[in-house]
């Protein structure tokens, strides 16, 4: 939020600005951090790691491997850096969707892209 509200403040009007954290990452190792982490957080009911659930499937054409974001414009131009780690910031995501199941159950119905369709679809 902290990068969106410099942009809005100081950005250039027709500017693209990328928002990263110099975090490059291959997607599976995205996938065994976030297995490492539930593993600590909210262990499975078996004993057994989150990352026996992986299966390995093959790719579609085209498939990104991994992110990259430069974020040296926003840095240059905004003073922008990020406050977090990948390593904080992933771990803060995965303990807020844990605290907030509710909210988790609650989007994933139906009801909830009825809602998105009846109140946005009709917006110009």
């Amino acid at each position: 939020c902290s990068a969106i509200r410099r942009v809005l403040e100081s950005g250039r009007l027709g500017e693209t600005y990328n928002i990263g954290g110099w975090n490059e990452k291959a997607n599976l190792d995205v996938v065994h951090t976030l297995c490492t982490i539930l593993d600590e957080l909210q262990p499975r009911a078996d004993g057994k790691p989150y990352a026996a659930q992986i299966t390995y499937v093959k790719d579609r054409p085209g498939h990104d491997r991994r992110y990259a974001i430069d974020a040296s414009k926003i840095e240059r131009e905004l003073g922008w850096k990020p406050a977090e780690t990948f390593a904080t910031g992933i771990r803060k995501t995965v303990q807020w969707y844990l605290d907030n199941q509710a909210w988790v159950s609650h989007i994933t119905t139906g009801a909830y892209r009825n809602w998105l369709a009846t109140n946005y679809q009709s917006r110009d």
